[in-house]
Formats: structure tokens, sequence, C-alpha cells
């Protein structure tokens, strides 16, 4: 595709455009929950201003733990915009994370990467839980980082902490947004971006899981980062989904996450009790 067609297919807000009363409506339900969740918010991680993450209980002891990492291209948003998330899944029995980290274009993608890892490791640490990854378009990046990590190179965590993924409307391939004004932040070369890219990178594990899921609305080039990354993963041996999530866009999918009979919020119930067994597989 050529540079400018990448611009346009990137291009969420403009091709969403009443995104600004989803925000509002999610910003509006999240401040109420933040005052009245069962949570430990404002959590450290890290040095950081922003290696912050708060966690939302369920009333269910030893419930099954979903990590939620926020998106907004590196560069912007923040956890507290998506507690309404906790308060949906926290209903359904499940305990909630989510974390803040650093943005572009004071740290590096590859940075940021390293920070997500520092917070499930310090996640790990506090609740000796493998948790369900889930990630919305940069987080969903940074969701299949996490599948694809060797956790054995990070002290006091297990070797298969990152055990399984659900990437929403996630981005696996970095390089068409080096021509686009999303990198005038992200300030990525065509090097950098593919070393950014989980695309690229040596498949994870076999016995780790992703699925891939996308807006049945969304740009032909974020149905295809989902599509080629299933693809690249399964073919290695993993076990891999894709997920097309009919009449939705880049960010009405998110509200897919709490809808109790959406295919993926039952994806996420059933994978995230299933990481939690000695002897995983997504499949089981």
């Amino acid at each position: 595709m050529a540079a400018r067609d990448h611009e346009v297919e990137y291009d969420n807000r403009r091709r969403v455009p009443e995104v600004g009363a989803i925000l509002a409506r999610w910003k509006a339900a999240s401040a109420v929950y933040r005052e009245t969740a069962h949570a430990e918010l404002d959590q450290r991680y890290g040095p950081g201003d922003r290696h912050r993450y708060d966690l939302f209980f369920t009333d269910s002891t030893g419930a099954p733990l979903v990590v939620y990492v926020h998106g907004g291209y590196w560069q912007q948003g923040d956890r507290t915009l998506y507690s309404f998330l906790a308060e949906g899944l926290n209903a359904n029995g499940l305990t909630v994370a989510l974390p803040s980290y650093s943005l572009c274009p004071t740290v590096s993608v590859l940075d940021i990467v390293g920070e997500l890892r520092t917070f499930l490791a310090a996640l790990w640490n506090r609740t000796a839980a493998h948790p369900l990854v889930v990630g919305h378009s940069a987080g969903g990046h940074l969701t299949a980082a996490m599948v694809a990590t060797d956790w054995s190179a990070i002290p006091d965590v297990p070797d298969d902490l990152g055990r399984a993924g659900i990437a929403i409307s996630g981005i696996f391939d970095l390089q068409p947004l080096v021509s686009t004004s999303i990198n005038n932040a992200v300030g990525l070369d065509l090097e950098m971006a593919r070393d950014a890219s989980p695309r690229f990178w040596p498949p994870p594990p076999k016995r780790r899981a992703l699925i891939a899921a996308v807006g049945a609305a969304e740009s032909s080039e974020f149905l295809r980062q989902s599509r080629e990354i299933v693809e690249r993963w399964g073919q290695a041996g993993l076990e891999t989904e894709y997920l097309e999530a009919p009449g939705t866009n880049h960010f009405t999918i998110v509200d897919e996450l709490i809808q109790p009979q959406s295919a993926l919020s039952g994806r996420v119930f059933a994978m995230a009790q299933h990481v939690q067994t000695p002897t995983f597989e997504m499949s089981s």
C-alpha cells in the first residue's frame, strides 16, 4: 500500500467520528467504579511516574486474573479510562489489573515492552497467579510481546509467566506506521519498527496461546495484521485463533469485553480460567 493509504488505514479517530462520545462514556463509567470498587489503586511497579497499576477484586476467592493493557499508539492513554472494564469483568468473577506505562517520545516502544515485563513480574510477586493478558490496539501489540517474551531471562518469575493473551485490534508489524503522522511521537525508523514487531520475532513456545480479535468494521490493515500473526504463530505450533467481532469498529470492540453474550467476553472468561491450570492448553 502507498504511504498515504497507511495514514488513512491507521487513523482510527478519523475513521470513527463518534470516538469522542465513546471515550466520554468510558471515562464517566470508570470514574464511578473507581469510587465504589473493592480495589488497590495506584500501586507501584517501578520508579517512573507512570509505573502504576490498579488491582480490582471480585468477590470470588482464588479468582482468575486478567491484565488489561490500554492502547493509544504508545503515546497517549492511561489505565484510569478503563476501570469500567474492571467492573464488568469483576461481575463475571475475574480479578483485573490495569497498568499504566511510560509514553513516547519520552521512551521508545521497546522501552515500553520492558516496562510491561517489569509490571507482570511485580504482579506475579503480588498475586502468584498466571494472568491472561488482554490488550487493545497498541496494548494488543504489547499483549503479543508478553506472550512472546523469554521469561526465563526475567528473575523470580516462572518460565511461562506470559502463557496466553487476547490481542484486540493489535499492531504486530510496526513498519507501516513509519510513514504516518503516528510516528511523529513514536520516532521509529524501519529497522527500529521491525525490531519492535512481534510479527518478526521468533515465535513463542508451542504451549503458549494467542487470540487475535478485531472489529469487522475496522480497516483492512487491522484485519490483515490480526490474520497474519495468527497464521505465523499457528504455523509455528501455537494455539491461535482469529476472531472477528461483527458490527464493531476499532473502539466499540472494547465494549464487547463486557457484553455477556459476546464471543469475545466468552473467550476471556474461558481462557482466564484455563491459563491458571498447571497444564495449560488453550483448547483444554
